[in-house]
């Protein structure tokens, strides 16, 4: 059991990060892993967090949502979990995929205000409506996750609205976005680059400025959250798109483009950073699909997409699903995407801007919890 706890720990780290483009909610993860009414078992376990990530895909319709968790730091030492967890967490932390602070909840109210993120929470957060009027004024920004028939769900809490919603970012967010921010804490793994702490030698890359999470206002001052320090001013931050691969017509993986790093897109492209699709193919798109099919770019204020397929793609200018709106886009050849155009590979499988890639198909999650020992998630009767 300890094995499969391990590996459904590692697929549940693939969908938290603090990343303001690719997060979709944000939680505070003390709070979640203590929800023992949505598996009947220990006091906290952070399997509860897979189990409210895969909530959010089902309500989201959307495969591999990612969530920005903010964590006390009481968690690192929590008695109530295992030495694996608390390990686990700990080289969160260190990677940056996790904030680690003492006051988790109000940190997460600035997170979904800067971003325009949703909340998932069972707290009301009574004497802060009137900071931030979006909990209720916005039906959806903030739900509770609690047990239903098969799994969380989430339920109308403060404002109304049973689906978790975005909302526009705040102009503040706006314009911290739109820099790059420094810590002076060494190794700081949110504003200085790598990990640091003790499982620094874990950490995976140094973080891309477009990465950085939001600072934390302090005064009106960009603030690191972790540390409390004053954040230097690293000059604007390099440009960058989100985009996404929908496969029979279900959103199955955001990403994004810098102009320092292309992306491969194919069945199984070589190399890390690539978007591998094998695993939502047929047989038959599967044989037509190359290895490494799609190079996407990001020149100047262009997306720009190669074929280095065997077989070809072509483009659905705006988004058009007529046939004879269909540009071929052959082996080696280039074309820069407008507003609305996607490509497509193979029929069925395309790639664009994910508020362009609306879905429609029967949603079938790709679960986090799929490696979970059944004894550690008895679902509520």
């Amino acid at each position: 059991m300890r094995f499969e706890i391990s590996k459904v720990l590692d697929a549940i780290e693939g969908r938290v990060c603090t990343d303001p483009q690719l997060a979709r909610a944000v939680l505070d993860l003390a709070e979640i892993i203590r929800y023992q009414d949505l598996d009947g078992g220990r006091p906290a376990s952070t399997l509860r967090l897979g189990m409210v990530i895969d909530a959010l895909a089902r309500s989201m319709e959307e495969d591999s949502v990612q969530v920005y968790a903010v964590v006390h730091r009481g968690v690192l030492s929590d008695a109530d979990l295992t030495s694996n967890e608390r390990m686990v967490v700990r080289r969160w932390a260190d990677d940056g995929l996790v904030e680690v602070l003492d006051n988790p909840g109000d940190r997460m109210l600035e997170v979904a205000d800067l971003l325009g993120l949703p909340v998932l929470s069972r707290v009301r957060f009574d004497g802060l409506r009137g900071r931030f009027p979006w909990l209720v004024e916005q039906p959806g920004r903030a739900v509770a996750p609690v047990p239903g028939a098969g799994g969380p769900v989430f339920i109308a809490h403060v404002g109304g609205g049973h689906t978790p919603v975005a909302g526009p970012p705040s102009p503040a967010g706006a314009k911290l976005l739109a820099r790059q921010w420094r810590c002076s804490e060494s190794g700081c793994s949110l504003f200085g680059g790598g990990g640091g702490g003790a499982f620094a030698d874990l950490a995976r890359v140094d973080r891309a400025p477009s990465g950085q999470p939001p600072p934390s206002l302090r005064n009106g001052v960009p603030t690191c959250p972790r540390h409390g320090t004053r954040l230097g001013d690293g000059g604007p931050r390099p440009r960058s798109e989100v985009l996404a691969v929908r496969v029979g017509g279900l959103i199955r993986r955001r990403f994004v483009l810098t102009a320092e790093q292309p992306v491969m897109i194919g069945r199984a492209p070589d190399g890390s950073g690539g978007i591998v699709l094998g695993q939502w193919l047929n047989d038959e798109a599967r044989r037509w699909i190359s290895r490494s099919h799609l190079r996407l770019e990001l020149r100047g204020g262009d997306v720009v997409a190669t074929d280095v397929s065997t077989n070809g793609s072509g483009v659905r200018p705006g988004g058009s699903m007529a046939e004879a709106d269909r540009i071929p886009l052959a082996p080696q050849q280039s074309r820069i995407l407008g507003t609305g155009d996607m490509v497509e590979l193979y029929p069925g499988v395309q790639v664009g801007r994910p508020g362009e890639l609306p879905t429609g198909a029967p949603y079938n999650p790709d679960s986090v919890m799929a490696e979970a020992p059944t004894m550690a998630i008895r679902l509520p009767r």
